[in-house]
């Protein structure tokens, strides 16, 4: 968990902009990729990702509204990909905008709970990196190439002109 608002932007900066990765690989088409036949979309999952960035800090207090709120998964990638980039700036600069480093450890209810706001913050991070994960097994599914996050793709090993790690 977080000590410093600085802290969590700093994070947030590198894992917003490896989703935004993820996010700008993704097609039209394969926004229809489903887990299984009951499951969520590829698009689905993503857009999920999208609107957990109005709605965990809406109900967290650091941003008025909940612009997202029902708004129905768009057919078009680049929108997905655009409403994300835009949103994840407006996350850190609400975090650091509305919460100091002293009110951290301030507790507040949270889906039926009370949580420190420390763990809000860990918490949207850790929420779009367990998505993220489910989105390139997705991708992988519908042939999309997987853009490298914490490391190499396969695909980046071979432009180093080396065999990826089996």
């Amino acid at each position: 968990m977080y000590a410093a608002v600085s802290d969590f932007v700093a994070d947030w900066q590198y894992e917003a902009g490896a989703t935004e990765k993820v996010l700008a690989a993704l097609t039209n088409e394969s926004l229809a990729q489903p887990v299984s036949p009951n499951g969520r979309t590829l698009g689905g999952i993503a857009w999920h990702i999208v609107q957990t960035l109005t709605e965990m800090p809406h109900t967290a207090g650091f941003l008025a509204t909940n612009e997202l709120d029902e708004q129905p998964v768009p057919a078009e990638a680049s929108v997905i990909c655009e409403t994300y980039r835009r949103l994840a700036q407006q996350v850190a600069s609400a975090a650091t905008a509305n919460w100091t480093d002293d009110q951290l450890r301030d507790m507040i209810p949270m889906y039926g709970d009370s949580w420190p706001k420390c763990a809000v913050l860990s918490v949207l991070i850790r929420h779009q990196a367990h998505h993220r994960g489910q989105l390139t097994v997705l991708m992988r599914q519908a042939g999309l190439r997987v853009p490298g996050v914490y490391g190499p793709a396969r695909e980046d090993w071979a432009e180093f002109g080396v065999s990826a790690p089996s």
